[in-house]
């Protein structure tokens, strides 16, 4: 998992409540578990104005001019700008191996569905949860090449006019994000404990290593 330490990002503005995972990745493209590869399809019935399949060239196809991932000042966005309850519906974890491979390393939000906001963390991706009014301004400020500055370390959020908002994030997720860990790579921090205990019961128990 790629960690995330500090960004300094175009934001892409959604404003939209209540986008669920099947806005964010359709339905048919879930039969592919190898989780590189959704980027084309992500928003895929906002984006284009055909309907998309597994294995299509997005290359060919026609695009939605209206939705703003399709606008040229945002074709470069690492930060997703939306409003409240993002992520919601189905617990599918395409919807963030969607948005990461398509290159957004950060959402920012007023709330997150709780089961997109946790698979967030384990694919590398920082949803940043910030109150409503503060989310109003953003939105209120965007304007074409808007970026901001994000320090996972220090938990802010700065705006172009130096504005700096502070997030919570909890500390075991932060450590995680930093270090590019997902829940194999904590787990593999412990391998020389793991085969160790693996050996000791393998001369407890030989008849289960046969």
């Amino acid at each position: 998992m790629k960690a995330f330490t500090q960004l300094k990002a175009i934001v892409a503005p959604l404003d939209r409540a209540n986008v669920d995972t099947d806005a964010i990745i359709p339905k048919q493209f879930l039969k592919s578990i190898r989780r590189a590869g959704f980027g084309p399809y992500l928003f895929d019935e906002w984006r284009y104005l055909d309907r998309g399949e597994p294995e299509m060239d997005c290359s060919t196809r026609p695009l939605n001019p209206d939705f703003v991932l399709n606008k040229p000042q945002y074709k470069d966005a690492q930060i997703l700008l939306t409003r409240e309850n993002f992520g919601c519906g189905s617990s599918r974890e395409h919807a963030p191996w969607a948005l990461e491979d398509y290159g957004f390393r950060a959402i920012i939000a007023p709330s997150f569905a709780d089961i997109f906001y946790n698979n967030c963390f384990k694919n590398g991706l920082l949803p940043i949860v910030l109150d409503a009014d503060v989310v109003d301004s953003l939105f209120n400020e965007m304007e074409p090449g808007y970026q901001l500055a994000i320090d996972l370390e220090a938990q802010t959020v700065t705006t172009p006019t130096g504005r700096t908002i502070h997030f919570d994030i909890d500390e075991n997720r932060k450590f995680r994000l930093l270090n590019g860990l997902d829940d194999i790579a904590l787990t593999l921090q412990q391998a020389d404990k793991i085969r160790a205990y693996e050996a000791e019961r393998a001369k407890r128990a030989p008849w289960l290593f046969q």
